[in-house]
Formats: C-alpha cells, structure tokens, sequence
C-alpha cells in the first residue's frame, strides 16, 4: 500500500456538506480527516488526512466526490533511525 498525504480544499458553502457526505461514509472515514476550518478563525476551510491505498486514484476515489477534482494528494513514506544514519554515509 501507498501513503498518501491529502489535502482537500473546499468553500465556506460546502464545508457543512463535505462534513455531510464524510459522515455518510461512516464514522471512520470522518474520523480520518482533521479540519482546519473547525478551530481558531474559521477562515481555512481545508480537510487534510493521510491515506494508504493500492494508488492515486483509489485513494482519491475514498473521498466525498465534492472534494475530489480539487484534492492534492502527495505521495508520503516514514524512515527508520537506521535510514537517517545511513542517510549520513553510515556515520
């Protein structure tokens, strides 16, 4: 599986929808997203989450169709200690 870190944009207007028709997934897949425009000044109305699907398309596909065309989904992976010292020639 990839991991995907998605960032979904959305209006004022259809942040109450997004949440909608994320909830209408099931509590798990609201519960995957955290969103910025529900805390401090409400003004960034974006939903970010990290996604691991097979790839690009299916994890777009996980999402409300309201948000699809305008998410970004970056390919994301971890690294171990090891990798960071190898990452230093071995030092």
């Amino acid at each position: 599986m990839t991991r995907y870190l998605v960032q979904s944009p959305h209006t004022p207007e259809e942040c109450l929808k997004a949440m909608d028709e994320f909830a209408a997934q099931g509590a798990d897949a609201l519960a995957r997203y955290d969103f910025a425009c529900v805390v401090g000044d409400h003004s960034n109305h974006v939903a970010y989450a990290t996604i691991e699907a097979v790839n690009e398309p299916a994890a777009r596909n996980t999402m409300p169709m309201l948000l699809r065309s305008r998410a970004q989904l970056v390919e994301v992976g971890k690294v171990t200690p090891e990798q960071v010292k190898s990452f230093h020639g071995g030092l």
